[in-house]
């Protein structure tokens, strides 16, 4: 019976992502025990923001920021000493709109953030201005920026049209602005398109934040390079994420149902070349915070953060919960070792997919254009100030 039942839990675990509840038949504690785990040392940080203009004239750009996300995330995470990464979404549009902003805030959790990425498609607008003064306050105040003074904080606004300066009831940018150098934030704009009176403010605003105006096509510069490699690498990372084991009491289990549920949906819409660069951002070391999360049993386990014996059965995973303690053991250690070949296969096959986009984009003239290099360039200069090192690093496509 035993064999059965982890013959059982190994075919589950391979299916797909395991997320533990418990039997409508067994006791839950009402209570279950607190499980901790050791404080990280200090990383230095990157809290990024991206206020995105997601009106009408925006589609080329959003859809660019779509494809090119995982990209920019892998590009921010070169830096050295590796650090911890943040990254935050304000999509705007104007007043009477559907929306005039909606915000996502920062987190370690770049799939959550990818996932409501996905949903905006370009509408509204048509009057010229936009709800540009609303969407830089509540970037700067409705975010949850750290206190750490040494973090590289930043926001990145994109977007193709001037504030309205004429809503009298708007906190204006300039005054903004000011709050964010008050708090460490550096302010960069990004314009898509060539309106004049656009790059009058767009400048204005990158000067009184100590950041950099920078300006793409209506599209982005998208450069799409398709590999021969992009599909067996986001099949593979689809395998690594199904090994994935939570425990934990009932709100952490539904954290990580969340967290599931939006791995699911970047594996159903997007691209594949979306998902190779997704896999190549959770093998550095500041993605494994997106690709493991919190109280990921078989990563606990391999670092003594927890001990299996500790845990209550309505804390595992119902798979191994009607298993004996060495049978566990054993399903945690083969998961362990199934995902250690996958991170291998990853890698390698990440390092040719590079090697081929290096060989296609080698002579093309237009790639120093793209947004999401001339992110990397206002990026790799800022961070400087902050102790962290790009001189090794090259922008990710």
């Amino acid at each position: 019976m035993k064999t059965a039942l982890l013959g059982a839990a190994l075919i589950s675990l391979t299916a797909g992502l395991v997320v533990g509840y418990p039997r409508h038949d067994e006791p839950v504690p009402v209570d279950p025990p607190a499980i901790t785990q050791p404080v990280p040392a200090n990383k230095p940080k990157i809290e990024a923001v991206f206020v995105l203009d997601t009106t009408g004239s925006m589609s080329g750009l959003i859809q660019a920021a779509k494809e090119n996300i995982w990209s920019i995330a892998s590009s921010m995470a070169q830096a050295q000493p590796a650090p911890e990464l943040k990254i935050g979404l304000v999509a705007f549009r104007d007043r009477g709109d559907d929306y005039v902003t909606r915000v996502t805030d920062l987190s370690t959790d770049l799939d959550s953030m990818y996932a409501t990425l996905m949903d905006y498609q370009a509408g509204g607008g048509g009057d010229g201005p936009e709800a540009v003064n609303q969407a830089l306050f509540d970037a700067v105040n409705k975010i949850g920026w750290s206190q750490d003074p040494n973090a590289y904080k930043v926001i990145f606004l994109v977007g193709d049209a001037p504030p309205h300066m004429d809503y009298p009831d708007d906190v204006k940018y300039p005054e903004t602005i000011k709050q964010a150098a008050a708090r460490g934030i550096i302010v960069n704009t990004i314009q898509a398109g060539s309106d004049p009176e656009t790059r009058a403010e767009w400048n204005a605003m990158a000067s009184l934040g100590q950041g950099k105006f920078l300006e793409v096509a209506q599209s982005g510069n998208a450069i799409a390079v398709t590999t021969p490699f992009d599909e067996r690498i986001a099949a593979l990372a689809k395998e690594l994420d199904d090994t994935r084991m939570y425990f934990g009491d009932a709100k952490q289990q539904e954290e990580a149902q969340r967290r599931t549920r939006a791995a699911s949906k970047v594996h159903a819409e997007s691209s594949p070349a979306a998902q190779a660069k997704r896999a190549a951002f959770n093998a550095s070391a500041p993605g494994k915070a997106n690709f493991l999360g919190d109280n990921e049993l078989v990563d606990a386990v391999a670092k003594g953060k927890v001990d299996l014996a500790a845990l209550p059965a309505a804390a595992l995973p119902a798979p191994l919960r009607e298993l004996s303690l060495d049978e566990q053991a054993k399903v945690v250690q083969a998961t362990a070792e199934k995902r250690a070949k996958l991170e291998a296969d990853i890698t390698t096959l990440s390092r040719q997919r590079s090697e081929h986009i290096a060989a296609q984009l080698k002579d093309r003239k237009d790639k120093d254009a793209s947004l999401d290099y001339k992110l990397f360039g206002a990026v790799k200069e800022q961070a400087a100030a902050k102790g962290l090192s790009y001189e090794a690093a090259a922008p990710v496509n």
